[in-house]
């Protein structure tokens, strides 16, 4: 599938055109310079013809900024994964250093590149567009990425400068989502970016460099899913700027979206009251979990650290404590394939069909030995179980007295569940039905 890049000086409006592109609000999109900091994929349909469409961060040059310094190699990488460039500058301002800088770099790539104006919301702001001409890139185009106008003229012209695919796309069976959250600073880009091997995202020193949650395609290793790294969710008191509030909410629908998440811990502040709350979230969309904990070689050890830690972990999530804990150091690329494994492990219990027969042979002789106890002299059986079409394991008990039986058994059930079949990170949600 052809790729198309939006790239520009800061704050010309690349994130609104690339969200009317998508068809979503998928970037952010703030009137603070610098709020795009990673590529950020997206797929757009025009004519019947598809193609994925990138929008990048603003580019800068002579910036000692260490996001504006990353920023630059990011436009960088995705001119050069591009087949075609979306160049796009302001009416209002005028040729600036940093256009004609960016003029300079894409006339050197010798990619197709096609040129937008934009902020262009009346007919007086047309005459504003002549100017561009100068910078030597052929054809422009005057549009309004708020509005919309323009942008079929646009898009007709991006259509017909894309090379043709070779081979049409075919729609396969829907790829895994598996999403990496939790706290700022506690690894989730240089996870993804260890897991593919390359600086796929910025990663800093800085809390929060992450804003958006960031998709790609992961395949290697006889893995394949969608890889999403988000941003950290602090607690609400911490969140100050509006950029950061859309963050969180954006790694909160990715959770929503996913059907694993990777939840991070640092090793060296252990399992805090912020990261029960994300945990705690994951429980909520009924999503399954892998716990890795990070900084593990920061850790000072002992012969039973790794023992006593994971109890204390486990005491932490209970009751849903059936979650694998992989203890591992991005930096040095300690297990970090563990975390994968474990996750693709996962999913396949997440995913997991149980055959009606093998639960009522397995699970009817345990309640017919450990009954549900006795409310008011009435006895309650369990007569028939079987799992229910839901996107996580939901299993139906039909008895006599569903009323009757009470959350302390509906655990009983889910441990005998859990003991007798693969279910590790995945959350059991058992209904009591009337027979």
């Amino acid at each position: 599938m052809s790729l198309v890049a939006i790239v520009g000086r800061p704050n010309v409006g690349k994130s609104t055109l690339f969200n009317r592109l998508v068809g979503m609000r998928q970037a952010i999109v703030d009137d603070t310079a610098g709020v795009t900091r990673d590529r950020h994929y997206g797929r757009c349909e025009w004519t019947g013809r598809e193609f994925s469409v990138v929008d990048t961060g603003g580019y800068t040059t002579n910036s000692e900024d260490v996001f504006e310094t990353a920023i630059r190699s990011q436009v960088q990488i995705a001119i050069e994964e591009a087949d075609l460039i979306l160049f796009m500058v302001e009416a209002g301002t005028g040729i600036t250093d940093y256009d004609a800088d960016i003029a300079h770099v894409l006339r050197r790539s010798r990619k197709p590149v096609i040129l937008c104006v934009n902020k262009v919301d009346s007919g007086a702001k047309v005459f504003d567009t002549y100017q561009f001409y100068a910078l030597g890139l052929g054809e422009l185009y005057a549009i309004s990425a708020a509005t919309g106008s323009g942008t079929g003229d646009l898009l007709d012209a991006v259509v017909a400068a894309l090379p043709e695919d070779n081979a049409p796309a075919e729609d396969g069976p829907a790829l895994p989502r598996i999403a990496i959250v939790g706290r700022p600073n506690v690894g989730k880009s240089s996870l993804t970016n260890a897991l593919l091997g390359e600086q796929r995202n910025i990663v800093t020193p800085v809390a929060g460099t992450t804003r958006d949650s960031i998709e790609t395609h992961y395949n290697k290793f006889g893995h394949e899913f969608i890889l999403v790294d988000t941003a950290g969710i602090r607690r609400k008191s911490k969140v100050h700027e509006d950029l950061e509030f859309y963050s969180v909410m954006r790694s909160i629908r990715a959770i929503e979206h996913a059907d694993v998440c990777i939840m991070m811990i640092d090793a060296t502040t252990g399992m805090e009251a912020q990261d029960m709350n994300i945990f705690n979230l994951i429980l909520k969309n009924r999503k399954g979990c892998v716990l890795a904990v990070n900084k593990w070689d920061l850790f000072i050890k002992d012969s039973n650290t790794l023992k006593e830690y994971t109890a204390a972990l486990k005491s932490r999530l209970a009751p849903f404590d059936d979650v694998p804990v992989i203890f591992t150091s991005v930096l040095k690329m300690q297990r970090i394939q563990d975390v994968l494994n474990a996750a693709a492990q996962v999913y396949a219990n997440y995913t997991r069909k149980i055959p009606t027969a093998q639960l009522n042979e397995t699970l009817l002789p345990l309640t017919e030995e450990t009954p549900p106890p006795a409310w008011k002299g009435k006895y309650v059986r369990i007569k028939y179980i079987t799992q229910l079409p839901t996107a996580f394991p939901a299993f139906a008990f039909f008895c006599n007295l569903p009323q009757y039986i009470k959350e302390p058994y509906k655990r009983f059930l889910e441990n005998q569940l859990r003991k007798h079949f693969p279910l590790t990170g995945c959350p059991v949600q058992i209904y009591c039905r009337k027979k």
